[in-house]
């Protein structure tokens, strides 16, 4: 899942992305309000953690614009939804309520604890998503992503961070197909974008780990010329 930071004090940014990276989030940082702007424009996020006291476009205004375009029907812009938590100093009643009556869907204020603020994201995506359960399955695979454990038939497949998001992409698409750009975009930061072929070899790395727990050989399948699905059920 992906997660867009929208912090100015380059220290907390950094905090914040670290933990979010140890539990398998691909997370942007936008130092301002325009650029997270510009990124919810260009990429598709699944939750926004946001200040309010920000340069250029504070974060109450950039929350009421995008529950403008919400309003508005405006399918141009495909995060209109997303959720929000905003994560500020501003700690008053009337900060709080401005802030939720802005559009966020949750408000916490700073100095926070991270095992808090990780439980309160956990919430808000399982909240937003099709399915209420903690695990997502594909006939005998299930991933828990509370937990991050992988099974096959019981089996537990070790991943690496980025093996469990690309597992997770595709059990979450289904029957979908997904190109090797549309992999790069969901599962890698801006900052670190790989070439097709890293996501080939992570492809490849699934697909051999997933056969020694005893999935076949097209759990994974190739689709020619546009990328990858799951084997139908």
């Amino acid at each position: 899942m992906r997660i867009l930071v929208v912090e100015d004090d380059v220290q907390l940014a950094e905090m914040l992305t670290e933990a979010l990276t140890e539990r398998h989030y691909t997370v942007d940082v936008a130092p301002d309000g325009e650029k997270a702007w510009d990124y919810i424009n260009l990429l598709e996020y699944d939750l926004v953690v946001l200040d309010v006291t920000l340069p250029k476009l504070d974060g109450v205004s950039l929350c009421q614009r995008l529950r403008d375009v919400r309003r508005q029907n405006d399918s141009s812009l495909r995060n209109s939804a997303l959720p929000v938590l905003m994560l500020t100093a501003r700690d008053t009643l009337a900060d709080k309520i401005i802030g939720l009556d802005a559009g966020a869907d949750d408000y916490m204020t700073k100095p926070f604890e991270m095992p808090e603020l990780m439980a309160r994201i956990r919430a808000m995506l399982r909240r937003s998503s099709v399915t209420t359960s903690a695990d997502l399955c594909w006939g005998s695979l299930r991933l828990n992503s509370s937990t991050y454990e992988v099974t096959y038939t019981d089996e537990p497949l070790h991943l690496t961070p980025k093996e469990y998001a690309l597992l997770e992409l595709l059990v979450s698409s289904g029957r979908r197909v997904l190109s090797r750009g549309g992999i790069i975009e969901r599962i890698w930061s801006l900052e670190d974008p790989p070439s097709e072929e890293t996501v080939k070899s992570h492809i490849k790395s699934l697909r051999h780990k997933l056969r020694e727990v005893g999935a076949p050989d097209d759990f994974i399948e190739t689709v020619h010329g546009l990328g990858y699905r799951l084997k139908q059920l």
